[in-house]
């Protein structure tokens, strides 16, 4: 499969197992899981066909591991904008994380901290090269470090999905600092 395509069918499965299931006919379970078998049908009578060679292949090299196949359902590890429960667990952070964004966002972020905004929890990355990855698809990045251990200390909730991205509610500005 060759590149182009393997982003295509990515951002399509990202598009309909994060934030619109129901506009191709899809009902996540509470958990973001749906047959397999039901993805690629919905897929094919939307005009979308994708074969379980190339959803396989997108779920393997995706370099955010994005999805997890597990027997023959499938779901997106996080970024939802719909209401899904991904049962993980509190989790103790690492000392620092980091978020990626671009300088436009930076007035707001620090009046406001991070904010989830259409997603359920803000996403926070574990190394400041993933926050710039991050941060670079809107524009030229920009890295804020976040006190984890701090935040943790003082009683904030941690999550850490299936692909390593640590998730929490928000972060408000005093746990925020511009990385060098």
């Amino acid at each position: 499969m060759d590149e182009r395509r393997t982003v295509k069918v990515s951002k399509y499965l990202s598009k309909h197992l994060r934030h619109e299931p129901a506009r191709i006919g899809l009902e996540l379970d509470p958990q973001g899981w749906v047959a397999v078998d039901d993805l690629l049908r919905a897929c094919a009578r939307h005009g979308f066909t994708i074969t379980r060679q190339e959803l396989d292949h997108v779920v393997a090299v995706n370099d955010k591991r994005r999805f997890t196949v597990a027997g023959e359902r499938i779901r997106a590890n996080q970024g939802h904008s719909v209401e899904v429960d991904l049962g993980l667990p509190p989790a103790e952070p690492p000392p620092y994380l980091h978020h990626g964004t671009v300088a436009g966002s930076l007035a707001a972020i620090r009046a406001e901290g991070l904010r989830p905004m259409n997603r359920h929890h803000v996403h926070l990355s574990p190394d400041r090269e993933t926050a710039v990855r991050v941060g670079a698809r809107r524009g030229k990045p920009v890295v804020l470090t976040v006190d984890a251990g701090a935040m943790h200390r003082a009683g904030h909730v941690f999550h850490v999905s299936a692909n390593g991205v640590w998730l929490t509610d928000a972060v408000p500005p005093a746990f925020l600092r511009l990385s060098g």
